[in-house]
């Protein structure tokens, strides 16, 4: 019934959307470089009006009605980018890429199929089982676009999920743009006690001087993530024998079944992780340099250009990680997790800490007609607090040097990203990370081709200190962990090719290895990893996206990862009725058997385990997406495999994640994104 109720929803959209289809009205979403559609840039990337007399500047309307130039780029970047409207990957829509396994459910801990090890040094509170999901300073966006821009988009899956994505920017004039961004995210699961849901929400604005010497950037950022933990299956066997075929019939370990429930509006987590975080980013810039102006079709337009920055950032953050059981059941922690917790009704361990950094930084442009070739340095201060179940206490500070220097070369042939930070004093004294990555375009025949080096001496996470409220089982005389990375690339775009190389040595790896504990590797081990990346055009619409992944460790480092990954897409894809565009077919997953991680619900966090193996069938998936103008509609019915023919045509076996989490069976998911302009 309730695949017919999204059937329904789905197709009715569709015969809406298709009857608009007809006509080429379809507003265009232009920008990104010099030249593109009917707008133009100067040496800084503002918009000016084209030799024709377009009206497509800042400081008019477009003369089209439907149109728009659009563009935006990073937090700490110069690249200008534009928006994307493909439709062939849905997970580029989606919160958890591809590649990113969870517990089985939507917003429950997350773990990488492909080796991402984490490389940042300084203070590092320990907790990222959700990092996936949250909005950060690093994937925010600065946008300029020539009208209000909107974006609305919602997902119905299976069993009640749901996710409603909003975003909405506009200038207010052509120096000031200001963007809002949220997301929240519900999933009761198909387990007892494996609600899940989202929070996520984004605030910038970016403003400059009339004369371009002082300029602003203000980021708030807020995240929630709320999880229950169930443990897994008491007995994971019994998915055989369900008597209806629903495995919420199951016990699992954790949680109280009476307080369970599918209500997709209940967010309340009674046995679980419930994480959250906030972040304030001011940064102030006042530059140096040369005036200039440039006048087209009698419109004078101010230009200046730096030669000597003066930068200041703060960033003021809050983060408190807590898991909180209230139906504490003392023998089933005993049999399952072999640890001992007091006779009382609930437990609940929690860390807080509170961020204020100030970094003031000094950055020189060599080249004034550049401003994507500069040299940075500078100096922060870092102040912490951290607070333990409410009752102790601990602040210490770091001080540490930053540099860069970054040159995207005008005629875009060499592209050069360097950058370190180092700990000077304080708490984290002695950590370092420096990184070098290099690009060179060697032609439209021959592609790109991509290295890069990146190191990384880093502390204990601070959750393995005593002090942290999650006791863990460990070590205290941890020695600082260091991390080398070697990367080498080479993209083909006129033959829709890729290739990626990346070699890691690891020494002091730190790592959990239990419910409540942690070790440390003394050794030195190795890891390679092979990636290929390529599209193939089969025959009329008919495309073949194929990526596969290989990764061997050498050593005897506590790492487990599949040593072979592949994903697949077989698809139609065209045009159709001039603006129906239409991606649909099959989605196919495979990751070779190997001992995946286990998974500590207490830590919210995946450990390191050698006993038990992982082997799944092909992850299947069937797919129909489509763009009709500003409309863009997603159907997919998800793990075809969980077919079980010894019990008929029921969708009832299903692949696992850890040993014990099961996957959902069969999924439907139905989402839309529908683009609005003002």
């Amino acid at each position: 019934m309730l695949l017919k109720r999204y059937c329904l929803f789905f197709i009715s959209c569709f015969i809406v959307a298709l009857a608009s289809a007809q006509s080429d009205d379809r507003p265009q979403l232009r920008g990104g470089r010099p030249g593109a559609g009917a707008v133009s840039y100067d040496r800084q990337g503002r918009p000016i009006k084209n030799s024709a007399g377009k009206n497509d500047s800042l400081q008019t309307r477009n003369s089209l009605a439907d149109s728009i130039t659009i563009f935006y780029k990073h937090f700490d970047s110069t690249k200008l980018r534009t928006l994307d409207s493909s439709i062939n990957d849905f997970s580029r829509y989606f919160p958890l890429p591809y590649s990113v396994r969870s517990l089985g459910n939507l917003g429950t801990a997350t773990q990488s199929l492909l080796f991402n090890p984490y490389m940042k040094a300084g203070f590092n509170a320990g907790f990222h089982g959700y990092d996936m999901y949250n909005y950060t300073l690093e994937n925010t966006k600065f946008y300029e676009t020539t009208r209000p821009f909107t974006e609305l988009a919602f997902i119905l899956g299976a069993r009640a999920e749901q996710v409603v994505d909003f975003l909405h920017t506009q200038n207010k004039k052509d120096n000031f743009n200001f963007s809002l961004q949220y997301r929240f995210s519900n999933s009761p699961g198909a387990l007892k006690n494996q609600n899940a849901n989202l929070n996520n929400l984004r605030f910038t604005s970016h403003f400059k001087s009339n004369n371009r010497k002082y300029e602003l950037f203000f980021v708030f950022l807020s995240n929630k993530n709320a999880s229950s933990e169930n443990g897994g299956l008491q007995n994971p066997s019994k998915l055989d024998s369900l008597s209806l075929n629903d495995p919420y019939e199951l016990e699992t370990r954790l949680g109280k079944s009476a307080a369970a429930s599918r209500n997709p509006f209940n967010t309340n987590v009674s046995t679980g992780n419930i994480y959250t975080s906030s972040q304030f980013v001011i940064r102030q810039q006042y530059d140096l340099g040369k005036k200039d102006s440039s006048i087209v079709d009698s419109v004078t337009y101010r230009i200046f250009y730096p030669r000597l920055r003066l930068q200041h950032t703060l960033s003021v953050a809050s983060n408190v990680y807590q898991f909180l059981d209230n139906y504490v059941d003392s023998s089933s922690y005993q049999l399952y997790f072999n640890k001992t917790v007091p006779s009382a009704k609930s437990i609940i361990y929690k860390d807080s800490w509170q961020d204020i950094t100030n970094e003031f930084s000094i950055l020189t442009f060599p080249d004034k007609n550049n401003q994507s070739q500069y040299l940075k340095t500078g100096i922060a201060y870092q102040a912490l607090k951290g607070t333990f179940d409410t009752t102790s206490s601990i602040s210490f500070y770091n001080i540490y040097a930053v540099g860069a220097y970054k040159n995207r070369s005008r005629n875009k042939v060499w592209d050069i990203d360097a950058h370190a930070h180092l700990y000077l004093n304080g708490q984290n004294a002695g950590d370092y990370e420096a990184a070098v990555y290099l690009q060179r375009y060697l032609g439209s025949k021959a592609g790109y081709l991509s290295l890069g080096f990146n190191n990384v001496n880093r502390s204990p996470a601070f959750v393995l200190d005593p002090l942290s409220s999650f006791r863990i089982n460990a070590n205290t005389n941890f020695a600082k962990e260091n991390s080398i990375k070697l990367m080498a690339k080479y993209e083909k775009p006129n033959r829709n090719l890729s290739f990626t190389a990346n070699y890691y040595g690891i020494s002091n790896y730190m790592y959990f290895d239990g419910f409540f504990a942690a070790k440390q590797a003394s050794g030195l081990f190795n890891l390679l990893q092979l990636s290929l990346q390529k599209k193939w055009h089969l025959k009329g619409h008919w495309n073949w996206y194929t990526e596969m992944h290989v990764q061997q460790k050498i050593g005897t480092g506590p790492v487990n990862v599949p040593l072979f990954y592949t994903r697949n897409r077989l698809a139609f894809e065209g045009n159709f009725f001039t603006n129906l565009d239409v991606s649909t077919g099959l989605e196919m997953q495979y990751f070779t058997a190997y001992n995946a991680d286990g998974y500590s619900p207490f830590l919210g966090a995946y450990f390191y385990q050698n006993s038990q193996q992982l082997s799944n069938r092909p992850d299947i998936h069937a797919f129909f997406h489509f763009r009709i103008k500003r409309l863009k509609g997603f159907i997919r019915v998800e793990n075809l495999n969980s077919l079980n023919t010894a019990k008929g045509f029921s969708f009832s076996k299903p692949n696992f994640m850890t040993a014990l989490y099961p996957n959902t069976t069969l999924w439907t998911r139905i989402g839309i994104w529908w683009n609005f302009i003002n």
